[in-house]
């Protein structure tokens, strides 16, 4: 009787014991990283107040941020506005220890939900001291994918797992100042470069469905998809205007590169300023919900634009309990208060509490933001380390960053004459005078959304090669450089100088300070043009978000290169206007006559462009080009003597070329071919 007793005891112990671990592993589902995520997100749902889910709906600016305050109000995500910046000369290491304070603060919650931090790193993780700037979009060539990876190893390394890009924008009118934001003025570049995403958040895993958004690895991030949608379509670009547009348009123009990006797998979507046909976006319920989320079935979380809400009613922010009710209703599922979030916490309760916005719109936001959460990996790995420090900046970085400049540049002319080219220019020459506001300007040739919102002036802000520090290193150390930001015609005439490179454009500006309806060159630019172009020699440097009017101009310069925003690597303009590398860049935006042309894009019934889309010339890269007395296109007889050596066919090849040193051919189109003879390098 007693052993029996004992039995039916020790078995109850035993039950008891496996109801206790079941109902521990019950109560723990969501931390673990072997459950689905379906059930990770239905788990941690069910365990959160309505408080604790507006939380994560609410995304603020780390100035008005503690680690208190993501405690309190179980703030769900946090950003760097354009030039927020831990201090002013933060390091790396600044940058980990202020994400972490903030995320112990969300750690310490009751649920222990991890932050997501955010970030505009739209041409590499421009906000940060030294990091690698690459290319503005505009500008960006075949080297999409490598650029993408590159910069999601320079954002996580500082900490930072979200990144606000790819701005995927087709501008249709580069008066708009976020046209260098934009791929190209065609919508198939646009969609071709959404491959971006397989970049900033790695390949796509093996067995995912498509559209299902993931990040890949410590050393990825999540990516945003931006500006949802025909923000590039205003009238006269005017920034956070209106487009006009009808449905068809909207669909085959705008529309499409939001397709690849979803099957892609992009996590998150950011709803536009701007109206389409008088509706302001983030109130649109139509598209955000109705098209985005169930046409195109996107699992991802919407957020809104930098106090976007404000912006559905006119003026601003007037009445404030409308704008969250109607981008809440919308289906946008975070939103971005810098600095408002009590207010909005406050009437987004409100709301839910009197039954305006029901809860199963909170669920579903607070689902969407928990898988991206989930996909990132952030409750496993939610404090950020610091072994991909040395990543910012690197070397192997800048290299590409250098090769994405180089395939960037487009050769617009090459020539007054198609059979005397000026470009690659010769390294050899007894002068050779720099001009320009542009040539010694990091902050100039970099753009905007540069260490500051609006970039800077300079070269004592970050780290890079100017451009005329590329040329002085690219050009023969016998040959004599002179910078001139502004020389006159009598320094001009005095100076015998064999050739001329003018390097002018645009000043940096981002977003609605970037409108524009003259699309001039900045001063004293234009000038400097007219008065070396007319003395001497010239290739004209263009470094600009955008076509410029240039057309005045074109008589005058002897070679013109668009170089766009190529970012902190100049050394590789030089690559190419001296031969290490060949011209191959194809113009992703048509360039206008005159601005009363505009707007103007390839295929419209009134299409007479200066340079039409798609436009380059391309060259082949030389060994060497030699110049003799200030005539280019000479050949050295030194030089011409030493091939002749090479080898008895060469000779042969030589002599069958006459003196030229160099061949040029037509090439399809009215691209015209370098030819460098049988010499590889």
């Amino acid at each position: 009787m007693v052993k029996s007793m004992s039995m039916s005891y020790l078995g109850m112990m035993v039950l008891l014991w496996w109801l206790a671990v079941a109902v521990v592993a019950e109560d723990v589902k969501y931390k673990d990283p072997k459950q689905p995520v379906a059930a990770r997100v239905k788990d941690l749902l069910e365990k959160m107040t309505m408080e604790e889910k507006i939380g994560q709906m609410v995304q603020i600016e780390r100035i008005s941020a503690t680690p208190d305050i993501m405690k309190q109000y179980f703030i769900g995500s946090m950003l760097s506005g354009g030039g927020s910046v831990p201090n002013p000369q933060a390091t790396v290491v600044d940058w980990i220890n202020m994400v972490n304070g903030f995320q112990n603060g969300s750690l310490s919650t009751r649920l222990g939900i991890p932050m997501i931090y955010g970030i505009d790193a739209v041409h590499g993780h421009n906000n940060v001291i030294n990091a690698t700037i690459f290319p503005h979009n505009v500008g960006l060539g075949a080297t999409r994918q490598r650029i993408g990876a590159a910069t999601a190893a320079e954002v996580r390394a500082t900490g930072i797992p979200y990144a606000f890009a790819p701005c995927i924008a087709v501008c249709r009118d580069p008066r708009w100042g976020r046209c260098y934001e934009s791929y190209s003025e065609d919508t198939k570049v646009v969609q071709s470069m959404t491959d971006i995403i397989l970049g900033l958040q790695g390949e796509i895993p093996k067995g995912s469905r498509l559209g299902v958004p993931y990040v890949a690895g410590k050393d990825k991030v999540a990516a945003c998809a931006k500006h949802f949608v025909a923000d590039g379509g205003t009238t006269h670009g005017i920034d956070e205007n209106n487009t006009v547009a009808n449905q068809h348009d909207l669909l085959s123009i705008h529309m499409p590169p939001y397709y690849d990006s979803i099957i892609k797998g992009v996590s998150t979507v950011m709803v536009s300023y701007s109206s389409w046909n008088g509706k302001r976006m983030h109130a649109n319920g139509d598209l955000i919900t109705g098209y985005l989320k169930n046409k195109l079935n996107f699992k991802g979380f919407v957020i809104s634009d930098w106090e976007g809400i404000d912006r559905i009613t006119s003026p601003p922010h007037s009445n404030y309990t409308y704008s969250v009710l109607a981008s809440v209703l919308a289906g946008i599922d975070m939103v971005m208060v810098p600095n408002n979030y009590k207010e909005f916490i406050n009437d987004l309760t409100y709301l839910v509490k009197n039954n305006f916005i029901p809860m199963e719109r909170i669920d579903d936001a607070v689902s969407r933001i928990l898988r991206v959460k989930f996909t990132m990996g952030l409750f496993e790995n939610p404090l950020a380390d610091f072994s991909l420090v040395n990543e910012v900046g690197s070397q192997a970085h800048r290299d590409i960053a250098r090769e994405a400049v180089r395939k960037s540049l487009v050769l617009l002319k090459n020539g007054k004459r198609t059979d005397e080219p000026m470009l690659p220019l010769p390294k050899m020459s007894s002068k050779v005078l720099v001009a320009g506001s542009h040539a010694d300007n990091l902050g100039y040739q970099c753009g905007g959304w540069t260490i500051g919102w609006q970039g800077f002036s300079g070269n004592q802000n970050t780290t890079g090669t100017t451009i005329l520090n590329g040329i002085k290193s690219a050009i023969d150390p016998t040959s004599d450089v002179t910078y001139n930001e502004n020389p006159n015609t009598e320094f001009i005439k005095s100076n015998n100088f064999s050739y001329a490179i003018v390097i002018v454009g645009e000043h940096p500006y981002t977003e609605m300070f970037g409108d524009s309806s003259n699309l001039t060159i900045a001063d004293p630019g234009p000038s400097v043009i007219t008065n070396v172009c007319s003395q001497i020699k010239c290739v004209v440097v263009i470094i600009s978000g955008r076509p410029v009017v240039i057309e005045p101009y074109m008589s005058a310069i002897d070679a013109l290169v668009a170089a766009w925003l190529p970012g902190t690597e100049g050394q590789g303009v030089a690559d190419v206007l001296f031969g290490d590398h060949e011209f191959t860049g194809k113009l992703p935006r048509t360039w206008f006559k005159t601005v009363d042309q505009l707007p103007m894009n390839i295929g419209d019934p009134h299409y007479d462009p200066l340079f039409p889309f798609g436009f380059g010339l391309t060259t082949k890269s030389v060994i060497d080009r030699s110049i003799s007395g200030g005539a280019i296109g000479t050949p050295s007889v030194v030089v011409v003597l030493g091939l002749v050596v090479i080898g008895f066919c060469l000779s042969q090849r030589l002599k069958h070329r006459g003196n030229k040193k160099y061949e040029f051919i037509q090439g399809e189109g009215q691209e015209m071919v370098g030819v460098r003879g049988s010499l590889h390098r």
